[in-house]
């Protein structure tokens, strides 16, 4: 299986390779389609495909994608099982080092939200003694290095 996960992200990879090399060659010819989601939304989708198929790829087990507790609540991007630990895994996705790195946006607020919607899962879980940790994805695109994609393991406590 990691076989097959690791094809289709090498393969989404190179098309997000193909389509980036596309825009800055032709930016203008590149318009966003009528009643398509905005920009930033579709590019953070982008990253959260690639960020499951890579940690699918590492042997991460993964449970639920998009998962809000509670209206209101924060989103989990990804809830995964590293072998016995439970990880909470969030996805930062940028096209421009403009505004520093994909992980730098995570801020004291976002963490503290992701946080109290993943203790509201593990409440909700049959067994209650589990080891959890909160990882974090960083997906970019750089004109000089092209795209990069990082997992960060235990990258904040709770």
């Amino acid at each position: 299986m990691a076989f097959i996960a690791r094809a289709v992200y090498n393969t989404l990879l190179w098309q997000e390779r193909k389509r980036a090399r596309n825009v800055l060659s032709a930016p203008a010819l590149n318009p966003s389609r009528p009643g398509a989601a905005p920009a930033h939304l579709e590019t953070g989708r982008r990253g959260e495909r690639l960020a499951y198929w890579l940690l699918r790829s590492m042997g991460y087990t993964i449970v639920a994608r998009n998962l809000r507790s509670r209206p209101g609540a924060a989103e989990l991007d990804l809830v995964a099982w590293d072998g016995p630990i439970l990880c909470f895994v969030e996805v930062k996705t940028r096209t421009s080092g403009d505004a520093g790195p994909p992980e730098a946006a995570l801020s004291f607020n976002q963490r503290s939200r992701i946080v109290a919607a993943a203790q509201i899962y593990i409440q909700g879980l049959k067994q209650k003694a589990v080891n959890y940790r909160f990882d974090l994805v960083s997906v970019a695109w750089t004109a000089e290095s092209g795209f990069y994609v990082r997992v960060i393991r235990d990258a904040f406590k709770s």
